[in-house]
Parts: C-alpha cells; sequence; structure tokens
C-alpha cells in the first residue's frame, strides 16, 4: 500500500500514510475544506445551516 499524499510505503504507525508529515498535510486538507463531496442539490447548505442552528439552540449549557 502507497501512502495517499507522496506515493511512499506506507509506515504501520501512520497507516494509511508514510509519515506523521503526510498524516498532518492530510488533516490540514481536511481541516482547510479541500475535501468535500458534490451534490447537485442546491438546498443542501440551506439545510446543513439550519441543523447547525438547532443544534447550537439545542446545545446544553447555552446561556440565553
Amino acid at each position: 500500500m502507497s501512502c495517499p499524499i507522496c506515493g511512499e510505503d506506507t509506515v504501520k504507525k501512520y497507516r494509511p500514510f508514510c509519515s506523521e508529515r503526510c498524516a498532518n498535510r492530510d488533516l490540514g486538507a481536511w481541516l482547510r475544506g479541500d475535501y468535500a463531496i458534490p451534490s447537485s442539490r442546491l438546498d443542501d447548505a440551506e439545510e446543513v445551516a439550519e441543523a447547525l442552528e438547532a443544534a447550537q439552540n439545542a446545545a446544553p449549557g447555552k446561556p440565553h
């Protein structure tokens, strides 16, 4: 199996990556939002925003 970032052989400790550096590069890509699943539905963003707002309003300990 090869590292999805650089193509080198993987290392058991960092699998599926070859090193901590490549694992961190992948994590950074996730955090920046570089990975996304495309959608043809125009209302997806609105549904997500509504669900996030509802979850925040229902969170325990939220100041009123």
